[in-house]
């Protein structure tokens, strides 16, 4: 009996946590009654008759269908996770309290326009509108944890205009990545002499190292590293109980912040001569850790001129915690993202007065001199225990990002130096809001142009379209200049005290490298986005330009492009990486017991990484155990799994190999060092899919993992609300699959893939498509939470229509 009600209880909570859909619902605050249509795709369409009132319609949606991620979202970028999880989380809480995230923003946003605070204000009211008077259950997270947001709400306090500037910053955050290389090379450098250094991190193709400083003798002239360095231990208790596993994630997220290689994506345009219809075509697939719910919400918004208030009519994907659509197209313009990865975040030594230790040094033309630290006490409240209070300190650079939990940690001796960041989103006068706002509206190229001519960060490469059939690219953002006299350039951490590696200035945005389309198309994905001749340093970390080299191939292949086409190419698993190094494995001799079987498999296989194939498999554990032997062996185990996983060392393996390097290989040679990877792969291999390798399938070992915040790290609630599917591709594949190889239960499973996939068709936008890798709603209950699942990973799109031919729900928000 105590069963039945069980289940009748959880019917009943599943059917009242479901939102409303059709009919009315009132919204106090709204001007005019707002339309809130959902069409075939389960695209939310907002029709209203003021800006202000679409803003606060988007605001009341996002927090209807994504209440815990925005929840979650909310504690990130405030430090206030341990609020709810304890002490558990209080390493990420200080990261996040230590970069001044939220108080950024705050300076950021009262230097916003009145359009910029109207929209940021009405978007809060909407969010504090639901959570207010909400008529639907909150969804199982907030249950679980017991929280519930509705005495915030009514205040108007629980989402406040500076948290949609502050999410902003958080994407900023995480498609970061300099700083983060700049802590790897400063570690390898324990080891290495700068010759090896750059033989790990080689520079871009037909480059030279951008630093021409001895790194290696520059740090130990100064004595940068920690005499005694101690592993860091984890916050989070050693059991194995819920919290303890959120705990160890969120602490893994944040020692993890800026140490992904390979953050990406891919986006491209043709112009009529090169398409069918004689009109452009766009495509994009942004590439971002794949999460559950997704990362974006697909809306219309719509909403005439009123007064100084401007009108918008666009479509695309919005990002849940921000009033905008990001990507997407007006009645006339589409546009994509990929991001530029220029070097926008520099680590300053700053070094620390022996006498004083409240004080740093600074540059001086009459011997040393000193500042004092800039410091604040921050207070954080932890679930369960006292408040814990920690001194934050400040540069004239930026935070100090030594003093939280973090691989700087135990890098650098902490009683002679700290670690400063440098960052342009941290800029006071970051005006990023203003762009995306006025992207809402344009209608022709050159309006997009100019309106994201406010964009500061992160830097995104643009692709654009219009119906008059102009394309163009333009890399828009922010980007520092730095002194000829800088001998170091961002690639690693400088003196903080020595003026020449202050930056000088910005770039200026017509300076910023653009394209015209002149030769009929345009693509990017990474790559290095202008040519040798290019008068300015942006950076030297680019991606491999293997994904570029792919779909410029292919968009040359095809004489006349449809959407079809482009489709082709969004789904395209070919691995010209793979290729590379194939030979080397093709010849490599083992007289492991199933290495014939194994080559076997191999003996066909062109680099294509289907899921429904060994050779994939056999290649990628392969090149694994490669890397960790001898980039391993080279750097010592604790201090190459600091660097590994989120970082593949791929072009030091490809250059290791192509010179047969005795000295990364050791003594026996290359040939030696692949046997025996291959041996060991082999091992893992039977292990994970038995001893039969034509049975062994890529998919089975690739699936796409969209991760559920926080409940993936916890076992038995981890199938329930994590979003899986089985996918080819690798980290180069244009239908990319990137892996983390630090995840020992999953180390080649496809977490950071394309968060969504768009074509636009500028010859008549309504044939537009789209398609992600979950569903809508973010309520694990709901129907529609992975309902997109099976045609993200089978490339199949949905409908992105302004006027679709009819409204499968209707729901009217009234005043």
């Amino acid at each position: 009996m105590a069963l039945l009600a069980g289940v009748v209880a959880l019917v009943f909570y599943r059917q009242q946590s479901l939102l409303q859909t059709d009919g009315e619902l009132p919204i106090s605050g709204l001007r005019h009654a707002v339309q809130v249509h959902r069409d075939a795709s389960d695209v939310t369409h907002i029709l209203a008759k003021d800006p202000r009132d679409a803003w606060m319609a988007m605001g009341y949606v996002h927090a209807q269908e994504r209440g815990w991620q925005m929840e979650f979202n909310r504690r990130i970028m405030r430090g206030t996770l341990s609020e709810v999880f304890g002490e558990a989380t209080l390493s990420t809480d200080r990261t996040l309290r230590a970069l001044g995230i939220h108080r950024a923003a705050a300076t950021q946003m009262a230097g916003v326009s009145a359009e910029a605070m109207a929209a940021a204000t009405a978007y809060s009211q909407g969010v504090n509108a639901f959570f207010a008077n909400r008529q639907q259950a909150l969804s199982p997270e907030f249950q679980i944890f017991g929280i519930d947001p509705r005495e915030e709400a009514t205040a108007g306090t629980y989402w406040e205009p500076v948290d949609s500037m502050a999410w902003s910053l958080m994407m900023a955050l995480d498609l970061g990545g300099n700083w983060g290389n700049e802590v790897a090379r400063l570690t390898a450098l324990q080891v290495l002499d700068t010759p090896a250094l750059w033989q790990l991190f080689p520079p871009y193709p037909g480059e030279t190292p951008a630093a021409t400083a001895d790194l290696a003798q520059l740090y130990r002239t100064l004595g940068v590293f920690n005499p005694t360095p101690q592993p860091t231990a984890s916050l989070a208790p050693a059991d194995d109980n819920q919290v303890a596993s959120i705990g160890q994630a969120m602490e893994a997220w944040s020692r993890n912040l800026g140490n992904v290689e390979g953050k990406g994506s891919n986006n491209w345009v043709v112009d009529g001569s090169r398409t069918a219809s004689g009109k452009p075509l766009l495509a994009n697939d942004p590439h971002l850790g794949l999460s559950a719910p997704a990362i974006w919400y697909f809306a219309r918004l719509q909403a005439p001129d009123v007064g100084e208030l401007k009108g918008m009519d666009v479509i695309g994907a919005t990002l849940p915690g921000t009033p905008f659509v990001v990507l997407g197209r007006t009645p006339e313009v589409a546009w994509g993202f990929t991001n530029t990865g220029p070097d926008v975040q520099d680590l300053f030594l700053e070094q620390i007065n022996p006498d004083n230790p409240n004080q740093y040094r600074i540059p001086s033309e009459q011997g040393m001199a000193w500042a004092d630290f800039e410091t604040r006490l921050e207070t954080i409240r932890i679930k369960d225990q006292p408040d814990e209070q920690f001194m934050v300190r400040t540069t004239r650079h930026g935070p100090v990002i030594s003093d939280v939990p973090g691989p700087t940690q135990d890098l650098i001796d902490s009683k002679r130096y700290a670690l400063a960041l440098r960052w342009t989103a941290l800029n006071p006068d970051n005006n990023s809001i203003q762009g995306t706002l006025e992207s809402n509206r344009v209608r022709s190229v050159a309006e997009l142009v100019q309106a994201f001519s406010h964009f500061e960060a992160p830097m995104q490469n643009v692709v654009m379209a219009d119906r008059a059939g102009r394309i163009a690219y333009k890399a828009v953002g922010k980007v520092p200049l730095r002194s000829p006299a800088n001998d170091i350039r961002g690639v690693a951490p400088a003196p903080g005290w020595e003026a020449r590696y202050d930056w000088q200035g910005w770039l200026p945005y017509t300076e910023t490298p653009q394209d015209d389309g002149s030769q009929g198309w345009i693509a990017t994905a990474n790559q290095r986005i202008h040519g040798p001749d290019y008068p300015h340093f942006l950076t030297q970390d680019w991606a491999p330009p293997y994904r570029h080299d792919r779909i410029a191939s292919l968009l040359e292949t095809t004489p006349k492009h449809t959407l079809a086409s482009f489709s082709s190419i969004q789904g395209d698993q070919t691995s010209l990486a793979t290729q590379r190094l194939l030979p080397y494995l093709q010849r490599t001799v083992s007289n492991h017991l199933l290495a014939a079987a194994a080559q076997k498999a191999l003996a066909d296989f062109d680099g294509e990484m289907r899921q429904d194939s060994a050779a994939p498999l056999i290649y990628t554990a392969w090149v694994d155990e490669f890397t960790r032997g001898v980039i391993g062996g080279r750097l010592g185990k604790a201090r190459f799994e600091k660097l590994y996983g989120k970082r593949l060392f791929r072009n030091a393996v490809e250059d290791i190999l192509e010179r047969d390097d005795a000295a990364w290989c050791g003594s026996g040679g290359c040939a030696l060092a692949s046997s025996e990877a291959l041996g060991r792969a082999l091992d893992r291999l039977k292990v994970m899919q038995g001893d039969d390798v034509a049975a062994w399938r890529w998919g089975e070992a690739h699936p796409a993992i969209s991760i559920h915040r926080p409940f993936s790290n916890v076992g038995a609630l981890a199938p329930l609300f994590e979003v899986r599917i089985p996918t080819g591709g690798d980290p180069f594949t244009v239908n990319v699959g990137q892996y983390h190889l630090d995840k020992a239960d999953a180390p080649f499973a496809n977490r950071h893939a394309a968060s969504l996939r768009a074509i636009y068709d500028l010859d008549d936008p309504e044939r537009s498509v789209f398609i992600y890798q979950t569903g809508q709603d973010g309520n694990m209950l709901s129907p529609r939470y992975r309902d997109m699942r099976d045609g993200w990973a089978a490339v199949q799109y949905r409908a992105l229509q302004m006027q679709p031919e009819q409204w499968q729900h209707s729901l009217t928000f009234t005043p």
